[in-house]
């Protein structure tokens, strides 16, 4: 008759009076230890296998002495860094043996043998939370409200000055920040004057037919500006 039995983490498969080497169990020497968690038996013939553990199933052991194994060197090196470390290991071990195989009716032990003996701790009481007193809510204070800043009055768009023969972006930017913006303007204003507003531009700007050029846009002859512009040459006649 053997069994396949878990002890203190592993599977081992047992018979009567055979010994084993377990990691280190918490029972004293000379006493005997129980283990449940049987998970196969076989008798002849017969197989008993358990869902995961056979419910009645025991294997019962006694606890001949407390050891350690061989020595295992563990080595560590990285390349190229000049580290290395050696230690040695010794594991702890119980040598037990099997004293008896029950296939079923046997009780389990209060206490695992596994694990050693943990008492269970007391669990403590839980205090019930208090329900809160409600607290009052506070009314909620008025919302300012806010002061809509008064509207800006809509600035008054000049004229297209690039429409004159000889005005690019540029000086047409310089004359409106002069405050010449329309055409009106500009056909009031003397060739002379033009010459000096215009004078951080760079390059030679004729400014003579400019004058009669605005004064044409402004009375919206455009039929008459289109056909002498034909005839200028960057403003110059």
């Amino acid at each position: 008759m053997y069994a396949i039995v878990e002890i203190a983490g592993q599977q081992f498969k047992v018979a009567k009076d055979q010994k084993v080497f377990v990691h280190r169990l918490s029972t004293d020497e000379g006493k005997k230890v129980s283990f449940d968690n049987v998970l196969l038996i076989g008798d002849g013939d017969n197989v008993t296998i358990g869902a995961p553990a056979i419910d009645g199933a025991q294997v019962g052991a006694k606890v001949l002495r407390h050891l350690k194994g061989d020595k295992v060197i563990v080595f560590k090196k990285k390349r190229r860094k000049g580290y290395r470390k050696k230690n040695g290991h010794r594991h702890s071990l119980s040598e037990i043996v099997i004293e008896s195989i029950v296939a079923s009716g046997a009780k389990k032990a209060a206490k695992s043998s596994n694990e050693g003996a943990k008492k269970a701790a007391p669990k403590k009481e839980t205090k019930k939370a208090e329900p809160k007193a409600a607290t009052p809510k506070k009314e909620a204070a008025p919302k300012a409200v806010a002061k809509k800043a008064p509207a800006k009055k809509a600035s008054s768009k000049g004229d297209d000055l690039k429409k004159i023969e000889g005005i690019g972006p540029k000086i047409a930017q310089t004359l409106t920040d002069a405050g010449v913006a329309t055409f009106a303007q500009l056909a009031k204003t003397d060739a002379a004057k033009i010459s000096e507003i215009i004078a951080g531009v760079r390059g030679n700007h004729v400014t003579d037919t400019w004058p009669k050029q605005a004064e044409l846009a402004a009375e919206g002859k455009w039929d008459e500006l289109k056909k002498w512009q034909d005839e200028l040459d960057g403003g110059k006649a």
